[in-house]
């Protein structure tokens, strides 16, 4: 049986899969993945990547969604028309449209492949440095703020140095990291990381900035490898907040120690 997550982002084709045109996918955005009533972001780039991928054959490799309109529970289509095929990369465009009120929610764009294990590597980075996950924290909000249904859906962690902005003790720092896993111990696949990449509370969550609603303008993941077993680090920062916005800037290693997912969002400072 598959896991809540697989079962909540199966896409279904009409008719027989055609890469040289136009494709159209039914999918339902399922109840308990939502932020206050609206769908997490990065759920929704899953439904829709998943969708391109079944097109072009390939897993993704970037994906940058536009988001529109709120993603709300119920039915909705994906339109897939494939750009180009290359014989490494093949690029394609997506729409997702609520069947309930019309609207388009998401307009996407990405490239689908796999990178080349082996060409030379030069890595800079590394993982976040995180107590163990048992050490780390279940995010929970006070009782009179309960927390978005999704968290129930994943088994992630905060670092507790990070955590001080639930009690209203902001670090001054607009940063965010913890570990990331699936409640029901689902395998962590690359349409996961779509949704990681988004998981997470917003990095400005501690700053002076209230803890709100921050909707989603763009969002793009970079998927850099197929992740080992095991929950994932993440790290989200952000440098620059300033006219009613910021950037948020991701990164997510697996168990081994590999950068698996980077991610880029620009994102509205929180709404009352």
């Amino acid at each position: 049986m598959p896991g809540e997550f697989a079962a909540a982002t199966a896409v279904t084709p009409r008719g027989e899969i055609d890469p040289s045109g136009v494709n159209v996918f039914d999918c339902e955005v399922a109840v308990g993945w939502d932020i206050a009533g609206n769908a997490n972001g990065g759920y929704l780039l899953a439904i829709a990547g998943r969708a391109m991928a079944e097109v072009v054959g390939r897993p993704p490799l970037t994906v940058t969604a536009h988001y529109l309109s709120p993603g709300l529970v119920g039915p909705h289509t994906i339109t897939v028309e494939v750009v180009k095929i290359g014989r490494r990369i093949a690029s394609a465009t997506a729409s997702m449209v609520s069947e309930s009120t019309g609207r388009e929610v998401l307009r996407l764009l990405g490239a689908f492949g796999q990178g080349d294990p082996s060409a030379p590597s030069i890595i800079s980075g590394r993982p976040p440095e995180l107590p163990e996950f048992e050490s780390c924290v279940v995010d929970r909000a006070a009782p009179e703020h309960p927390m978005p249904e999704i968290f129930n859906r994943l088994a992630m962690r905060l670092d507790p140095a990070c955590t001080g902005f639930r009690e209203g003790r902001p670090t001054g720092t607009a940063e965010m990291r913890g570990w990331f896993a699936f409640a029901d111990g689902s395998e962590i696949d690359v349409f996961a990381l779509l949704l990681a990449v988004d998981a997470f509370p917003p990095p400005v969550f501690n700053t002076d900035l209230p803890v709100l609603w921050v909707p989603t303008v763009e969002l793009t993941a970079h998927i850099r490898g197929i992740p080992a077993p095991g929950p994932l680090a993440c790290v989200y920062r952000s440098r620059f907040i300033s006219d009613g916005m910021f950037e948020e800037d991701g990164e997510v290693w697996d168990s081994t120690g590999r950068l698996v997912a980077q991610s880029r969002q620009l994102a509205l400072t929180p709404l009352g």
